[in-house]
Order: structure tokens, then sequence, then C-alpha cells
């Protein structure tokens, strides 16, 4: 099972690189978007992959770390908060300038001197 959640947090992150340097500014919010589930997945995994771990101790000999799930459950907040913040901003900018190009030459300020 380890080496399953390993896999999937390395292609998530993988692919989460790619999109971050595309060149155009959704799959940029995408690619930080899959960042963030990359790092959940990865703090999650920081308190022992158990299963049928009690989320209560003295019921059980084994039980599940609740500091990794209260870390992980705050982050998807602050996640879904700044990607809503970010789909705006891409928004706005692409309303304003015309194009939703992150390096776009012909819109910069030494190209309209």
């Amino acid at each position: 099972m380890e080496t399953l959640y390993s896999v999937t947090v390395g292609i998530l992150t993988a692919c989460s690189v790619f999109l971050i340097l595309r060149g155009r500014s959704f799959p940029v919010v995408v690619g930080i978007t899959m960042l963030s589930y990359a790092v959940n997945l990865f703090l999650f995994s920081t308190g022992r992959l158990t299963i049928d771990g009690a989320p209560i101790l003295g019921t059980q000999e084994s039980y599940a770390d609740p500091l990794p799930q209260a870390l992980v459950l705050t982050a998807i907040v602050i996640g879904f908060a700044m990607t809503a913040y970010s789909i705006i901003l891409a928004v706005r900018a692409r309303g304003e300038i015309g194009t939703d190009e992150v390096n776009d030459q012909n819109n910069s300020t030494e190209g309209k001197r």
C-alpha cells in the first residue's frame, strides 16, 4: 500500500509541475491545485498508513494519528480558498489584458514604448 501511495504522490507531483510550467494561466492554476493535493496526500501519509486503526485512543492496540488528519483538513480549506482566488484573478487578468498567456511579449511594458 505504501508503494501505491508514494507512486500516486509522485505522479501527481510530476503532472502538477508539467502544468505549472505551461504558458497559459488556467493550466498553472490546475497545476498548483494538483500540487496541493499531492502535498495533502504526503501529509496524510506521515501519520502512518494503518488499516482499521481506531480514531480514539484506548479502544484498540493501533490507532490513527489525528494530527495529520487535522493538518490535511485545514490545508484542504485553505487550498480551496486560494484556488478560488487564483481563478478569479486569472479571469480578471484575461478580461483586462485580452489573453491568458503568462509571458505574453506583445502586452509587456517594454513593447509599448
